[in-house]
């Protein structure tokens, strides 16, 4: 899982068909011509002239990408934000259409032309949907975004960034009304999120005031980051007196406020909760499940087809793991075996400091074990740094299990893999390679790093993505991180296989959910029983998957595409294939459709033949 923050534009997968494919052969190459390269440089400047102003409307996206632009704002949390970015979207997508002719384009800069034009197209086509998100959700709150954002992107270097800092914190309080404004409009529309939402909503919005200066005890997180980067500023005693001052007051009066305001939306919006159901139950619902499983898998796939791939998959998974497990040597049945993996010590880390950080000791050891291996299987590696670090406690309730955090592009800010250790009993250690191989390397850090170190490609190319693409790929690499042999064991082997399950159980779970009407209690009982995953993240899953329809199914979609694509070219090349230069053609044009990237493949195929 990754979170990114950039407008909708350039955030989800193109929702076309499959047949509506960008015109590059597969003859051609990326290289432009002395006649096409002028068209293409223009092409160029102008894309990411169009992606500098849909940045412009989300300050957190720019902070996110280096810029001090809006450095003392937040975004527009309301409902007609999206219509500004869609009206922006048309226009600018009416003025390329204007200005250039495909047919003058290279390759590259082609493909670029209409991966644009098919983004606007999904966002108009899922603009009816807009109100169907939730603001508030078990995967978090602004209570608990905003902090972790400040916290971890807002730089002080200077009295005026620690004064935009403050003022973020007294901005804070509007974009707490305007969620609970957005959950009230929705609740008008039918639109209310599940009943097991509230709880953690709460208590994610409750944490951030825990602590001082709010309550006594130890510094809360927020005060803690912004006392540390006021103090290390080279300024007079009397500068950071005042900024520190300031600070405080903005903590304890309008961000205080903002999230007690949300905490009260929230608290009046839940009686009107009616169960824990899918999109199904919402108005329009299978429409809108229908406009997600297109997002999120870039494919024409029907809720029964990917239902069916997934029920399959289990089946092969479990085979797979049933031969594993005779190697490790457990005798008893597979539903034993996982029952073993969730409550046997030999598999936990103990439950204190010293076993979260054994746990960040192991999954770096394992991202420098590929990092070591990566040169024999690619011909070029992210230059961006890659750390591993703890979820902050405020947001334990929550944030998912793990997840990755994209550098920024100036190389101030590694790429971050997040893991939530809230409960170290909760967590299985054999998953911990398969998980750092996923998030890190040489999953989305060698995808998503790489991609905005891109040259020549547009912003909208370099920093946005598809979901099929960007978690097929993190899937895949956890195969691939056995393939370079850095899992030593079975045990190892036996996490990523059960990591590989845990994804086609979301194939079989979100469309059970969202098109077949299963309820959640169906639902955690079959993760239970194909999966070792500890209750708590069974739970927290399932309750993601009801949060977010279709998002689910995109990594295993993506896997199996890739995987398809990488068996057609050691068939087709025989003794010609080379992994590196697998490799190179499924991530030199950065994010792409699953069409799309058939065709790249296709085109490293046809060049390689000759």
């Amino acid at each position: 899982m990754i979170y990114r923050l950039l407008p909708a534009l350039f955030l989800a997968g193109c929702a076309a068909q499959m047949e509506r494919v960008p015109t590059v052969s597969p003859a051609e190459t990326s290289v432009t011509t002395p006649s096409t390269a002028q068209e293409d440089a223009r092409l160029l400047a102008f894309l990411d002239a169009a992606f500098d102003a849909q940045v412009a409307l989300s300050p957190e996206t720019l902070t996110s990408l280096g810029s001090q632009q809006d450095y003392d704002k937040l975004g527009d949390y309301t409902l007609e934000s999206e219509e500004k970015e869609l009206a922006l979207a048309e226009k600018q997508l009416a003025e390329m259409r204007a200005r250039f002719d495909p047919e003058t384009l290279g390759p590259s800069a082609r493909l670029s032309y209409e991966l644009f034009e098919r983004e606007v197209e999904r966002q108009r086509e899922s603009a009816r949907f807009r109100a169907y998100g939730f603001p508030v959700s078990t995967n978090g709150t602004p209570a608990g975004s905003i902090p972790v954002f400040l916290i971890n992107q807002h730089k002080v270097g200077s009295v005026a960034d620690a004064e935009a800092y403050i003022a973020r914190l007294r901005d804070s309080e509007r974009a707490m009304r305007e969620t609970v404004a957005v959950m009230e409009q929705q609740a008008e529309m039918g639109i209310v999120p599940p009943e097991m939402v509230f709880e953690p909503a709460t208590a994610d919005a409750r944490s951030i005031l825990e602590g001082a200066p709010f309550t006594a005890g130890d510094d809360n997180p927020l005060w803690a980051d912004f006392q540390t980067k006021v103090n290390a500023l080279a300024i007079a005693e009397a500068e950071k007196a005042r900024l520190l001052g300031e600070g405080r007051e903005a903590l304890t009066g309008p961000f205080r406020t903002g999230v007690e305001t949300l905490i009260a939306g929230i608290r009046a919006i839940e009686p009107q909760a009616d169960g824990n159901n899918g999109a199904w139950s919402l108005p329009d619902g299978e429409a809108y499940y229908a406009n997600r499983l297109a997002t999120s898998t870039t494919t024409d796939l029907s809720a029964d087809q990917i239902h069916a791939i997934g029920l399959k998959q289990v089946t092969a998974i479990r085979a797979e793991m049933e031969e594993v497990k005779r190697e490790i040597g457990f005798t008893g049945t597979l539903e034993e075996f996982f029952a073993a993996l969730r409550t046997d010590p030999a598999y936990k880390y103990p439950n204190t400091q010293e076993g979260r950080e054994h746990y960040l000791e192991e999954a770096r050891a394992l991202i420098a074990n590929v990092m070591a291996k990566a040169p024999e299987y690619f011909e070029r590696l992210p230059k961006a740094a890659l750390d591993v670090r703890a979820v902050e406690p405020f947001r334990e309730d929550t944030a998912a299990v793990a997840f990755y955090n994209r550098p920024a592009p100036d190389g101030s800010r590694p790429g971050i893999v997040y893991v939530n250790l809230a409960d170290m009993n909760q967590v299985n250690r054999v998953q911990t390679d398969g998980i750092a191989a996923h998030e890190g390397a040489p999953g989305h850090h060698f995808q998503i790093a790489r991609a905005q170190e891109l040259e020549g490609l547009p912003k909208f190319r370099r920093f946005g993505g598809y979901g099929a693409y960007t978690e097929g790929w993190a899937l895949y690499s956890e195969r691939l991180a056995d393939e370079m042999g850095v899992y030593t064991t079975p045990e190892q082997r036996f996490g990523m296989l059960s990591l590989q399950m845990w994804r086609a159980i979301r194939l079989v779970l979100d469309t059970g959910i969202h098109s077949k009407r299963w309820s959640r209690d169906r639902a955690i009982d079959y993760f239970r029983a194909n999966s070792p995953n500890s209750e708590r993240d069974i739970r927290k899953e399932v309750d993601r998957y009801i949060n977010n329809p279709g998002q689910a199914t995109s990594y295993m979609i993506g896997q199996l595409k890739i995987a398809e694509l990488r068996e057609r070219a050691e068939r087709q090349l025989g003794q010609s294939f080379d992994i590196r230069a697998f490799h190179e053609a499924v991530l030199s044009q950065g994010s792409l459709p699953l069409d799309a990237l058939e065709r790249q493949v296709d085109a490293y195929i046809s060049r390689t033949r000759g």
